[in-house]
């Protein structure tokens, strides 16, 4: 099943310090996947989630990693801009949904972007002995805060 949504937007302000930036002093492409990722964490926060090591013991929940991304880069940053990206999930599925970024400068768009996430969990049974981790439903309780 899948739901589109147009639920809570949270943003996340980012200043771009010197180091962030390559030799033409514009910002290195892996550091905006920094920054989102820091945006994923901090729109579940700002949504009442608890951390993730208390999410593990209550629900099984070890994380949301991600398993596919797709990026536009609109136009470029430099340092001492300060940047907002704006996160919301867009669409929610069985065991997965999509997580929406906007990175913006004032109203000039830089870059925006879509991850699918899954809600993670430790294996169990059979494969617990092999490492790794499963996806699981997505909790009723991280869903319901997050809309």
């Amino acid at each position: 099943m899948i739901t589109q949504t147009m639920n809570k937007t949270i943003t996340f302000t980012q200043q771009v310090e010197f180091g962030d930036c390559d030799p033409a002093r514009i910002v290195w492409f892996p550091n905006f996947f920094r920054w989102i990722d820091a945006a994923s964490r901090h729109f579940f926060v700002q949504c009442g989630v608890p951390p993730w090591h208390e999410t593990e013991k209550t629900l099984g929940v070890i994380g949301t990693p991600l398993v596919d991304t797709h990026a536009r880069f609109v136009k470029t940053a430099s340092y001492g801009d300060v940047l907002q990206i704006h996160t919301h999930i867009a669409e929610w599925r069985a065991k997965s949904f999509v997580m929406r970024y906007r990175i913006m400068r004032g109203d000039d768009l830089i870059m925006e972007c879509d991850e699918v996430r899954i809600f993670a969990a430790h294996r169990e049974g059979d494969n617990a002995s092999q490492p790794g981790i499963r996806a699981v439903a997505i909790p009723s309780e991280i869903r319901s805060l997050c809309e």
